[in-house]
């Protein structure tokens, strides 16, 4: 089990690499509903404003792929997981709280 790891670390890494420091993102709603649309809406406000083409996002319906929802441990929708720059950091609502969302993805000295 060890050997597993290790190899999945390894390849953790590399990957972390490629990403050439981009924010790796994933959102995952619940169908589509305001909830999850404002979400997508306040999120991608956000982004554009503070990252531009420095992220890469990733929206996943745990409707129509709800074994996401079991690997990430999702128990409520929306939630956001940033999963690089590290560390791994959660958000669940609309994200319309747009101070603590640019605090949790350390956007915070970005944004004047």
């Amino acid at each position: 089990m060890d050997e597993k790891t290790n190899k999945f670390d390894e390849f953790e890494a590399i990957e972390a690499t490629k990403k050439d420091d981009k924010y790796v993102l994933r959102l995952f709603v619940a169908g589509i509903n305001p909830k999850s649309k404002k979400a997508i809406e306040n999120l991608r406000e956000v982004l554009e404003e503070n990252l531009k083409d420095q992220y890469e996002l990733e929206i996943i319906d745990i409707y129509q792929q709800p074994i996401f929802a079991k690997e990430g441990q999702i128990i409520a929708a929306p939630t956001l997981i940033k999963e690089l720059p590290l560390p791994i950091r959660r958000f669940v609502g609309d994200l319309s709280d747009k101070h603590k969302l640019l605090l949790g993805l350390d956007l915070r000295s970005q944004k004047k």
